[in-house]
């Protein structure tokens, strides 16, 4: 029923589908502190993809990492300056900085809870930091940034061209702008025509949905037992549909087709 409701909103105007985003995030901030649950991606799993060696630590996050690993891997990130816009808990930033070596990351997010909850989580880590923001207004001076990243978080703004307006002002001349998410199929035009009618310069693009079907697959019962765990039963079936559960909505729009996932790298010519 919730899941429902979402979506009749989302589908009233662009401002309620970014508020009605920003309020359900919000609750996730809020929700299981103590868990370890640093990740809100549905993960990615290929056998041409040669996957990074992971602390133990980081092994049990495998799937999430991947589709991180993955579109960071699209560009070269050492020694260069990053900003992840829609950094959630903060997981896939820490990735980033320990393991792809940038002199710098920021992650940034417009839930207040999630950058808090995301610096407590992650101070010990010297080249990151966290800030709160809007991806529709990006809170940096022009060409502040070599790569921009932004995963599985921009079908929840309210106006995907704004955004990408933004990453064009806050890139570097010749900076990269890694970006993956879903889209419904009748959705796909739309969102490839913003792309292309952009400042930036189109130099990859993918689609992943089979990738991202195979790691939904091998993470469906470790999501079961962290929504059972510390999700209220009231929302549980709602957030099944949002963690893209095995039968969910979600996962039955990959499967039938209906829902795509998308990977584009751009960059701005100087």
């Amino acid at each position: 029923m919730l899941a429902k409701l979402f979506i009749s909103i989302v589908k009233i105007s662009p401002f309620f589908q970014k508020n009605l985003w920003k309020w359900w995030y919000q609750r996730l901030g809020n929700r299981g502190h103590d868990s370890g649950w640093t990740f809100m991606n549905y993960g990615y799993l290929s056998s041409d993809f040669k996957n990074k060696e992971l602390s133990s630590d980081d092994e049990k996050d495998r799937m999430f990492i991947n589709l991180y690993d993955y579109v960071a891997s699209q560009i070269s990130i050492d020694g260069l300056s990053v900003l992840e816009v829609r950094s959630g808990r903060g997981g896939g930033a820490s990735f980033v900085a320990r393991y792809h070596n940038p002199k710098s990351i920021v992650g940034l997010d417009f839930s207040r809870t999630a950058i808090s909850l995301s610096t407590k989580l992650h101070r010990d880590i010297k080249n990151l930091s966290f800030k709160n923001g809007d991806a529709e207004k990006i809170p940096f001076q022009d060409n502040s940034f070599d790569v921009i990243l932004n995963v599985e978080s921009s079908h929840c703004y309210g106006n995907m061209a704004n955004f990408i307006a933004e990453v064009y002002r806050v890139l570097k001349p010749n900076g990269k702008f890694s970006w993956a998410d879903l889209r419904a199929s009748e959705a796909v035009k739309e969102t490839e025509d913003i792309f292309n009618e952009s400042k930036l310069k189109i130099i990859k693009s993918e689609t992943i949905t089979d990738e991202v079907i195979k790691a939904l697959d091998s993470i469906h019962d470790k999501k079961i037992e962290m929504i059972n765990s510390y999700v209220p039963k009231i929302i549980n079936n709602a957030f099944k549909d949002f963690a893209g559960v095995k039968d969910s909505k979600i996962y039955n729009l990959f499967k039938n087709g209906n829902a795509v996932y998308l990977s584009k790298v751009l960059q701005k010519v100087s």
